[in-house]
């Protein structure tokens, strides 16, 4: 009865020691992965006239995958670009119409050289005795009154320039805002599409066609998977033995008792330490403050966000 008992704990000892040995750490930080999300906003409000977005679709960056309503500011920018058409025509009616004048100022000197073309023969005529004084006196007075006809013309297109350099300079004044709101409306209008900024995955969606949208709201998180960190933690003894850039062996779960391992390269070391997370062992359990330290690893699809992983110093070499 003693030795069966005697037996039985040192079996029970055995397993005891076998499972402390199986426990033991040797690993010198873990964490969990982790990515870049991005959180994609509406940029405009109206109702979401189109959606592609589904969790799990590979977007590329500049995909349009969606429409927001716009058709307010399309109607505001259609107004000031018909202001803006009225105030051209304006400056073109006025500019024609000095063009007008100016035409008829050269029929007019035309006719004046005409008639003092005519007048010299005419005073030839007289001095022959072949024309009388008053056909000269006659034609004294049409070109006198050409002369003045001529005058006025060049007056009134002095007041039709005054005048229009005064009107350019109000329409240019009253142009420059209108153009300044139409490029306003046209940026509203181009916010109303939905384009991806980044290369990922789709991990969620938060919106659905048909649903309205304001500034802000957001519509789908995206983030790309073919490079993830592990942010691990490690005791401030490990310190040392690190430095940015510094590659290292990433570890993960493969079945119950085998690890895939992974190349890594150490892209950020915490300047503070803090409090040790729960969920987070170290080689010292009795170390209530470590260091996080982030892992970038080339993604093979087997890795996704939020799984637990280890971090192995030894053996990793500096680049």
């Amino acid at each position: 009865m003693i030795r069966s008992k005697l037996n039985v704990l040192i079996t029970l000892s055995g397993f005891i020691l076998l499972a402390a040995c199986s426990d033991k750490i040797d690993y010198d930080g873990a964490g969990s992965f982790e990515a870049d999300e991005v959180i994609v906003s509406s940029q405009q409000n109206g109702q979401l006239l189109s959606f592609s977005v589904e969790e799990g679709n590979a977007l590329k960056a500049g995909d349009v995958v969606g429409q927001v309503d716009v058709v307010i500011p399309q109607l505001q920018k259609q107004q000031a670009e018909a202001s803006i058409a009225a105030l051209r025509q304006k400056t073109t009616t006025s500019n024609e119409q000095i063009e007008g004048v100016k035409k008829q100022l050269a029929v007019q000197q035309a006719q004046l050289e005409q008639q003092l073309r005519e007048r010299q023969r005419t005073e030839n005529l007289v001095k022959a005795d072949a024309a009388t004084r008053k056909q000269l006196d006659d034609m004294n007075a049409a070109i006198d009154q050409l002369q003045k006809q001529i005058a006025a013309t060049r007056q009134q297109i002095a007041v039709y320039e005054s005048n229009t350099s005064n009107q350019n300079r109000s329409v240019l004044s009253e142009k420059g805002p209108l153009e300044v709101m139409a490029k306003q409306y046209q940026e509203q209008i181009n916010r109303g599409q939905i384009i991806n900024p980044l290369t990922g995955i789709v991990l969620t969606k938060y919106a659905l066609a048909g649903e309205m949208t304001a500034v802000g709201k957001p519509l789908y998180k995206i983030a790309n998977l073919d490079t993830l960190t592990l942010k691990a933690y490690i005791t401030g003894d490990k310190l040392s033995d690190i430095k940015r850039g510094q590659v290292v062996t990433v570890r993960i779960d493969e079945g119950k008792k085998n690890y895939r391992t992974y190349p890594g390269k150490i892209s950020w070391i915490a300047d503070k330490s803090e409090f040790t997370p729960k969920t987070i062992q170290t080689k010292n359990e009795r170390a209530n403050l470590v260091y996080a330290v982030k892992v970038k690893v080339k993604n093979d699809s087997r890795l996704k966000i939020g799984m637990y992983g280890e971090m192995i110093i030894k053996g990793g070499n500096s680049q």
